[in-house]
């Protein structure tokens, strides 16, 4: 058997093991833990497709949070039925024809992606007609902008009330399917000859040009790939929480992504991963530090809120000062890796 054959069985009896682990846990875990295996999830799809754009590509864009709010409305305004419609829209009733369409959960979810791309893919035009520090403002200002128009936009996103009543739809099969199919996606376009056109473009632009790759093209492609798995991250992440608002989509959650792609390392997918899974089951275990603490029954120390991104915030610091380049930097995980680790420890197979 070749190295080849051997890792790619050797990937598939890990998917396996996976979706065995996905049964145990949709039949012996509580619904807290099975949130949180969502939740992970959900962070793993962003995390890997944003890196795509930050990381491969190197372009540094803060705009995840308008993508994923576009997926989540259009995602959530589709599947609500006309009647939940009516209850929920109390200022302005909401416009037609988006008053009397519903449609099934996996089309709303597409089309939640796709409307996501369109708009990335429009952005793009502009945006990358600057880099630097300035492509940074420009999808900051993007990401503003989107969620100032859900605030605003009462017949459509039902303004500062935001959407209620979104059937939960999302489960293990959905969140986990949609990061297996974004690492898989993006995993295949990285290694092709696009992504080593993508890395060129990240380490210098104008060398990349004069070989002949077309810069503005490949960004382009890249961005809206991006912009369509984080839609769809979005609107799975509407019919987890059955609720939505403009609120939820600050620059809060693209900051959560900044420091989970910038701790697992810029351009790596197997960082991404890992600092996803990290940061979603910290973020529950740290919940302890934003709750008054008795301390022997005799003081008590006030809860803080937002200690947790104080926490985050630190160790992205840390990070920055001995791991510049995060955990993982640029390395992937191969099963050649795992089998080297193996031999120089004296475990044989």
């Amino acid at each position: 058997m070749t190295p080849k054959t051997r890792d790619r069985w050797l990937t598939y009896l890990s998917v396996l093991v996976l979706l065995g682990i996905l049964v145990l846990a949709q039949e012996y875990a509580d619904e807290y833990q099975v949130r949180i295996l969502n939740m992970v999830a959900i962070y793993i799809t962003l995390a890997v497709s944003y890196n795509l754009i930050n990381g491969v590509t190197g372009q540094f864009s803060l705009e995840p949070n308008a993508f994923v709010a576009l997926g989540a409305y259009t995602a959530s305004l589709l599947t609500l039925t006309p009647l939940e419609k009516g209850m929920s829209f109390i200022i302005d009733p909401c416009i037609w024809p988006l008053s009397v369409i519903s449609i099934p959960f996996l089309p709303a979810v597409i089309i939640g992606g796709l409307v996501a791309a369109f708009f990335g893919f429009l952005m793009g035009f502009p945006v990358f007609r600057v880099r630097g520090d300035y492509l940074a403002i420009v999808t900051l200002g993007f990401g503003e902008v989107i969620r100032v128009v859900a605030n605003n936009l009462q017949s459509v996103t039902n303004g500062p009330l935001g959407l209620k009543g979104i059937a939960l739809y999302t489960n293990l099969w959905w969140s986990w399917g949609l990061a297996l199919v974004t690492l898989f996606v993006i995993n295949r376009l990285v290694k092709s000859s696009y992504g080593r056109a993508l890395k060129a473009i990240r380490e210098n632009e104008l060398a990349a040009e004069s070989m002949g790759i077309n810069a503005f093209r490949h960004k382009l492609l890249a961005f809206t790939m991006s912009a369509f798995f984080e839609g769809m991250a979005g609107a799975l992440l509407a019919h987890l929480i059955t609720t939505i608002s403009p609120m939820l989509f600050t620059f809060f959650m693209t900051f959560n992504l900044l420091i989970i792609i910038t701790i697992g390392g810029l351009g790596s997918i197997t960082g991404s991963v890992l600092a996803a899974i990290a940061f979603a089951w910290g973020s529950e275990l740290l919940r302890a530090v934003e709750e008054p603490i008795n301390i022997l029954g005799l003081y008590t120390i006030p809860g803080i809120p937002g200690m947790r991104m104080v926490i985050f915030s630190i160790i992205l610091i840390v990070v920055m000062i001995f791991a510049r380049k995060g955990f993982m930097g640029r390395r992937e995980f191969t099963w050649q890796w795992l089998f080297d680790r193996m031999h120089r420890k004296g475990i044989g197979l």
